[in-house]
């Protein structure tokens, strides 16, 4: 059974999912403060790569790094926004749902920091 909700296949398929995306981003910027940190600090570091005496591959991975804080953010705060159109009432569910989100991307900071720090700990 197909959904009416459904996009077109093909190139306008692909046209509504970039929108999809953009929407996204925008929404994300707009109500989410973790977000918008992040990408400020990502937007102070990716300069900052270029400038590392770091080969290639570890510039790649420091990047790599920093995208996956900014997607795992993204993961955490769409989930936040489904438990809390779900129901507003506090439940032991939801909490732990919103906990684990939240131990993601702390776990995503952390590594990027790990990352970062044996990079240039290395070159040094």
């Amino acid at each position: 059974m197909n959904s009416p909700f459904k996009n077109p296949v093909g190139i306008t398929h692909v046209w509504h999912a970039l929108r999809y995306a953009r929407d996204g981003l925008q929404t994300a910027w707009q109500h989410e403060d973790a977000f918008r940190q992040e990408v400020l600090v990502s937007a102070v570091a990716l300069p900052i790569v270029w400038f590392c005496p770091v080969d290639l591959t570890g510039k790649v991975l420091m990047v790599l790094c920093l995208l996956l804080v900014l997607i795992v953010e993204l993961i955490n705060s769409a989930l936040e926004a489904a438990v809390d159109h779900t129901s507003l009432e506090r439940h032991p569910l939801a909490k732990r749902a919103k906990d684990i989100a939240s131990a993601a991307v702390l776990l995503s900071i952390l590594n990027a920091s790990l990352v970062w720090g044996v990079l240039l700990w290395h070159s040094i």
